[in-house]
C-alpha cells in the first residue's frame, strides 16, 4: 500500500470520497474504506440515505450531501472537504455515482441520452475539477499525491443494442479517463479505470421493464427478451468491484484499467477479436432479429 494504518491511534488513517455511496459499488466501495479504518466522505443526494450510512458504519462515515450533476455543490462539498480534512488532504476520489436506463436509440427520448451524459461523464468532470486541489495536496502529508478511480463499464469498449445511451456515456468516460490521466501527469496524480460487466446492484434492477417502455415500437418482442433472460442471468457479487477498486486505490502500481467481465469469451474476448461485421452476425443470431425482420417484411406485418 501507499500508506500505512496507523494502528492503535484510533482516529482515521486518510481520507478518501466516494460518488454514489447510497447503494451499488459506490456502497460497497465505501463500506470496504471504512473497514479499513479509512475516513469516507460518502456523497449522497438524500438525507436518509446519509443518515443510513452513519448509523451502519459510524463516525469514520462522512455524508456529503449533493447531486453530481450540480457543479456549485461539487465545488461546495469540496470545500466542506476541506475544512474538515486541512493539509492531510485526500487519498483517493472514487466516481461511482452513475445511471443505465436501456431502450432502443431509434426511439428513446433525447431527454434521456442527455441525462446519461450530464450523470456518466459531466458528472466526473464536475467532482474531479472540485476535489483535484485536495488530491494534489495529499503529497504534503503522505509523499505522493492522491488517485482518481473512475467506475466504468465494459459497454465503454464494447457497445450493445438496446443499451446506447449508456454505451456512449461510458465510451466518453474512457476517453476523458485517458486523457485525465496524461494530463494529470505533471501532478503525479493517478487516474484508474474499473471496467465491470454485469454486477448485480440496484443500477441494473432499475433497468428492468423496458419492454414495456417500448410496447409500441417494432423492438418490443426482442426487449421483452431482454427483460426475461438477459439482465441479471450472470450478474457477479458487488464484492468483484470492491477488491479492484481497494488494488487500485492502495496498490503500489495499479494498473491503468481493470476489467472485470461476466463472461470472458462473450462480453470481453469476442467483441474485440472479431471484425465487427461477424460480431454483428452472433449478435443478430443471439436476439433472433431475423424473426423481427420476416414480420417487418410481410404486407401485414
Amino acid at each position: 500500500m501507499h500508506q500505512q494504518l496507523e494502528a492503535g491511534l484510533g482516529r482515521p488513517t486518510g481520507n478518501y470520497v466516494v460518488t454514489g455511496a447510497s447503494s451499488g459499488i459506490g456502497l460497497a466501495a465505501t463500506t470496504a474504506l471504512v473497514e479499513q479504518g479509512f475516513r469516507v466522505f460518502a456523497c449522497v443526494r438524500k438525507a436518509e440515505d446519509g443518515a443510513r450510512l452513519i448509523a451502519n458504519l459510524g463516525d469514520n462515515l462522512i455524508p456529503l450531501r449533493f447531486d453530481v450533476t450540480d457543479e456549485a455543490g461539487a465545488a461546495q462539498a469540496a470545500k466542506d472537504v476541506l475544512a474538515a480534512v486541512g493539509e492531510q488532504g485526500i487519498l483517493g476520489l472514487v466516481n461511482s455515482a452513475g445511471i443505465s436506463i436501456s431502450g432502443p436509440l431509434a426511439d428513446i427520448k433525447a431527454e434521456l441520452m442527455q441525462r446519461h451524459f450530464n450523470v456518466n461523464v459531466m458528472g466526473v468532470l464536475h467532482t474531479v475539477q472540485a476535489f483535484l486541489p485536495l488530491l494534489k495536496i495529499s503529497r504534503d502529508r503522505w509523499g505522493k499525491p492522491g488517485r482518481i478511480v473512475n467506475i466504468s463499464a465494459l459497454s465503454g469498449r464494447n457497445a450493445y443494442p438496446f443499451m446506447g445511451p449508456y454505451a456512449a456515456s461510458k465510451h466518453a468516460l474512457e476517453a476523458l479517463s485517458d486523457s485525465l490521466r496524461r494530463e494529470l501527469l505533471i501532478y503525479g496524480v493517478d487516474v484508474i479505470v474499473i471496467q465491470p460487466g454485469n454486477i448485480a446492484t440496484p443500477m441494473w434492477e432499475k433497468s428492468r421493464g423496458i419492454s414495456t417502455d417500448y410496447s409500441h415500437t417494432d423492438y418490443a418482442p426482442i426487449l421483452k427478451h431482454i427483460d426475461t433472460v438477459t439482465i441479471g442471468k450472470h450478474a457477479l457479487p458487488v464484492s468483484k468491484t470492491t477488491d479492484r477498486i481497494i488494488k487500485a486505490l492502495t496498490k503500489r502500481r495499479p494498473r491503468a484499467r481493470y476489467v472485470i467481465p461476466d463472461d470472458w469469451i462473450r462480453f470481453w474476448i469476442a467483441p474485440r477479436l472479431l471484425p465487427d461485421r461477424v460480431f454483428d452476425f452472433f449478435v443478430d443470431r443471439h436476439l433472433n432479429l431475423a424473426a423481427i425482420r420476416k414480420k417487418l417484411a410481410r404486407p401485414d406485418g
